[in-house]
């Protein structure tokens, strides 16, 4: 596997590893015996900033060649 295929994999599981974490992170602040309200805008406000994070990724790995 080339440098380029190994730094390819790191960024991106990192950027899933951080996703996972941000939603443990909400479901360890507003759960409990369920989801609040709060806390199901913050679940959509963590999707958002994933699917951002992985445009900007994609965008800058794309560039990298």
């Amino acid at each position: 596997m080339d440098h380029e295929t190994r730094r390819d994999i790191v960024v991106s599981v990192g950027a899933v590893a951080l996703f996972v974490a941000l939603l443990m992170g909400v479901g360890m602040t507003y759960g409990g015996n369920g989801l609040t309200q709060t806390g199901a805008i913050a679940v959509v406000g963590v999707i958002v900033f994933f699917v951002l994070l992985m445009t900007v990724v994609g965008y800058w790995l794309a560039n990298q060649y």
